[in-house]
């Protein structure tokens, strides 16, 4: 156990801010597989701007990498390019 009241503090810190990131991150994912799944091209384009939105400010805010962000958006625009 931690014996220093700054070394208790940054425990508190660190489980709430991994919670935080932890329900960004899955919302995320959701969205993702979401988008994936549709097979509908008019409703997949409505939907990409939100996703492309979501996964910039996680890229930001340092919760998943730029790259991988850059990654997802990617490969969702070829995946919404191949529907139709």
């Amino acid at each position: 156990m931690a014996n220093h009241k700054s070394s208790l503090k940054r425990i508190r810190q660190t489980k709430k801010r991994t919670l935080h990131n932890r329900y960004y991150a899955k919302t995320m994912r959701n969205a993702v597989r979401k988008l994936r799944a549709m097979t509908d091209k008019e409703e997949a384009v409505k939907l990409y701007p939100s996703v492309q939105k979501m996964l910039d400010k996680l890229a930001k805010t340092n919760i998943i990498h730029k790259n991988k962000a850059s990654n997802l958006k990617s490969s969702l625009a070829k995946h919404i390019n191949k529907l139709g």
